[in-house]
């Protein structure tokens, strides 16, 4: 080939003719027809205009191109005008998806710029939006049209690509990517006549059973569950699992055993999304062990069963407080306040100021409000004509009332220091035939335990199988 010769695919960045040595450091792994090159052309500016012809804009003769350096001028000039023309036709017409990306200012020399943004409502949107560096008409137009994709609560991530303007009025939008965390949100890209395209972008989560196993500390369940890595909203429904048949206050000790499962949705990043639903709680003693598994059988509230499909309710719950502790038993003892012996008539459960008190079982309020040195004072009547005393309360939960009908389980009040009290606590009392007995003596009653049959058994059989499944495999 002789020197006259410009062909295009022997041309490579940082050389001024094919035999010229290459300059650039990269231009070893750039080829002539790489798109690196075509991009670096496009990017560098074009000479200024000098004119056809007179005197004023005519060059000297030593600087005039030769004939061979103005035919390459002009071959490069022709080549990067149909390129241009060709990319700026595809830009035109693109139709933005949720998985377009506009290209970088690195990809295109155009200046385009990049910015992130998180938000706790789409109300900050348009805000954000321009200070980010999005002129106001511009921005005030996206808020509106991605806003129908954004409603509710959560919070809100944004990639936003802007072409810079000039002055101080802000640059175009060129597109927009609005999501939740579960990523249901909705994609912005600029159409041909300058208007927002609009792509809704789904939810896009799966669900995942956790497993986790430990041990109880000398601390607490509670600094055992969180050091095992267990969701600390979760503790109180593990408590409130085995409030039939375990007191976690005094039936528990360090080294005894527990395991969860819960179920939790993930993102496509594998973020949690909304909360953990707990599905499996074991707890394992010295002397007991007992695994329930939450199911919603039709038509009824959900509950906990054991692994035959029998509930866990039955009589009085032996713990009607959320994860508190015994401070003092049913019997003679030395009154704190008072300073002389005394029957203590209950069961104290200390707990914080504000722990949720729950209705041992069915039954109807037949007193609530303060009564001296009891405090706030809730009286439980059930149907068996036994009667349950709640002390000290904090405060009431709404709605409860003389004559209201409650559940077992429901909450009645919050752990409270009123009345004569040296501390926040439940003084928990249990009346049969008028006399006060022991709450912790009173055993379970079997025989009132409900076992599921038929379509609600094969349900529950189902999830206790898809649920040991995971437990066998350790999910994680």
């Amino acid at each position: 080939m002789n020197d006259d010769s410009f062909d295009p695919k022997q041309w490579v960045a940082g050389r001024t003719s094919p035999k010229d040595p290459v300059s650039a450091p990269d231009a070893g792994n750039r080829s002539a027809s790489g798109t690196a090159f075509w991009k670096e052309a496009l990017a560098s500016p074009l000479p200024a205009d000098t004119g056809a012809s007179g005197p004023a804009n005519a060059a000297p003769s030593a600087a005039r191109p030769k004939p061979r350096d103005m035919r390459f001028a002009i071959a490069l000039a022709g080549s990067a005008a149909i390129l241009a023309g060709t990319a700026l036709a595809a830009w035109l017409t693109r139709v933005p998806t949720p998985e377009t990306t506009v290209p970088t200012a690195a990809e295109t020399g155009t200046g385009m710029q990049e910015r992130a943004l998180n938000l706790t409502s789409p109300e900050q949107l348009a805000t954000a939006l321009v200070e980010a560096g999005v002129r106001l008409d511009d921005a005030t137009a996206a808020a509106i049209a991605a806003a129908p994709y954004l409603g509710g609560g959560g919070e809100i991530h944004a990639i936003l690509v802007i072409a810079p303007g000039e002055g101080a009025t802000g640059g175009l939008l060129r597109q927009l990517r609005a999501s939740r965390v579960d990523g249901s949100g909705v994609m912005l890209g600029r159409s041909d006549d300058g208007s927002f395209t609009v792509t809704p972008l789904a939810a896009d989560v799966t669900h995942r059973i956790q497993v986790l196993r430990g041990e109880i500390d000398s601390e607490s369940f509670y600094t055992s569950a969180v050091t095992a890595g267990l969701v600390d909203t979760l503790i109180p429904e593990f408590i409130n699992a085995f409030s039939y048949d375990f007191n976690l206050a005094s039936e528990v000790a360090p080294g005894d055993v527990f395991e969860v499962a819960y179920d939790q949705e993930v993102n496509g990043r594998d973020e949690p999304v909304g909360p953990p639903r707990l599905l499996f709680a074991q707890l394992t003693t010295p002397k007991k062990s007992l695994a329930l598994y939450r199911f919603h059988p039709p038509g009824e509230d959900a509950g906990w069963f054991d692994g035959n499909g029998a509930t866990t309710k039955r009589g009085l719950m032996r713990t009607p407080v959320d994860g508190a502790r015994i401070t003092s038993k049913f019997g003679m003892r030395f009154h704190p306040v008072l300073h002389y012996n005394k029957l203590h008539g209950g069961t104290d459960f200390a707990a914080p100021i504000g722990t949720p008190i729950f209705a041992a079982a069915d039954g109807t309020i037949a007193f609530a409000a303060m009564k001296g040195a009891n405090g706030n004072l809730t009286i439980l009547r059930h149907d068996n004509g036994w009667e349950t005393y709640y002390l000290h309360q904090n405060v009431f939960a709404p709605g409860i009332a003389a004559g209201v009908r409650v559940m077992q389980g429901q909450r009645i009040g919050d752990v409270g220091t009123t009345g004569r009290s040296t501390g926040p606590h439940l003084h928990y009392e249990v009346h049969i035939d008028g006399e006060r007995v022991d709450p912790l003596s009173i055993p379970t009653d079997e025989a009132s335990r409900k076992r599921l049959d038929g379509a609600a058994l094969q349900a529950f059989l189902k999830e206790r199988d898809r649920i040991d499944t995971a437990r066998s495999q350790r999910a994680l």
